[in-house]
């Protein structure tokens, strides 16, 4: 039995309480990861996890033995990781969420950049506007734009991104331009609304000077996908808020018209999110370091 691997499972078993999940998510097939449990817990002549046809759980001295297995695991992928990077390497997968325009926008520029510096990275890049559970969906770290609402993550903010208000200039030929954030409420108005897990939509904030406004205007549509949220922008459909950075990129300013220039939409927190059981590798934490000098460029140049 190859103890090593045999651990591996057992700690991938527990955090995706999956027997199924935990094969996939590793490579291995299903039936290497029944037997590879059985010979672990025969070696150590305990019971470590309870099985049904529904679930899987931890005995006592299966969760005793998980959060040793867990350290171990850290300890030695850390000490793999940390020989590399004093010789400037960092290898292996680094699994990543974020936003879809976040990754649109750092896809051309900075991804390459990061590639280049660190040749030995394999990026699994997900692209996603959802909620993910980082733990039961295997991934190392998730970049998320916005404030985070869930006390029970474990985060580290990176930096900000700067909101601004646009329009078409088809939206504006039919409508006419704004002149106030209350403009925004009347009949004659439309504005594209984002929502989030809950449904709810999220407000258009506004402050010129020590006035702030935070209002939620009529809209036609409400959208919860950052792509679909841009391209209903420029269809016309109504005024948004987008990060600066993504109006700027690529040539996009000739598409949508900055509208309401004298109020400032606010800016909107950058983290990365991490699992709450595990210490950040040396991976995760280049990764960090990389996001929040991105973060700060894109505030500087964007």
């Amino acid at each position: 039995m190859d103890k090593f691997k045999a651990i591996e499972v057992f700690v991938r078993v527990v955090d995706l309480g999956s027997f199924t999940k935990a094969a996939d998510t590793l490579g291995t097939p299903k039936a290497t990861v029944s037997t590879l449990l059985q010979e672990l817990e025969s070696q150590l002549g305990v019971r470590l996890l309870n099985r049904t046809t529904r679930r899987v759980g931890l005995t006592a001295d299966g969760a005793a033995y998980y959060e040793r297995c867990v350290r171990v695991l850290d300890d030695l992928r850390e000490a793999d990781a940390a020989v590399s990077a004093r010789h400037g390497h960092l290898e292996g997968r680094l699994k990543v969420d974020m936003p879809t325009s976040l990754a649109r926008l750092l896809m051309h520029r900075h991804i390459p950049e990061l590639l280049a510096r660190y040749p030995g990275l394999q990026l699994e890049l997900g692209c996603s506007d959802r909620l993910i559970n980082v733990v039961n969906e295997g991934v190392d770290c998730v970049l998320r734009v916005g404030e985070l609402r869930d006390p029970t993550l474990v985060a580290r903010r990176v930096g900000e991104l700067r909101m601004v208000t646009v329009a078409a200039p088809s939206y504006l030929a039919l409508h006419g331009e704004p002149r106030h954030p209350q403009d925004l409420m009347q009949a004659h108005h439309r504005c594209v609304h984002y929502f989030v897990a809950s449904g709810k939509h999220g407000p258009f904030d506004f402050q010129r000077g020590d006035e702030k406004l935070a209002i939620l205007p009529p809209g036609a549509l409400a959208v919860n996908d950052s792509n679909a949220y841009w391209d209903a922008c420029v269809a016309g459909l109504g005024v948004g808020q987008l990060p600066e950075p993504v109006l700027h990129a690529h040539g996009h300013e000739s598409q949508l018209v900055p509208v309401l220039t004298d109020w400032c939409a606010g800016v909107m927190p950058v983290h990365v999110v991490f699992p709450s059981n595990r210490h950040l590798s040396t991976r995760v934490q280049a990764f960090v370091e990389w996001a929040a000098g991105v973060i700060a460029h894109q505030m500087t140049s964007g």
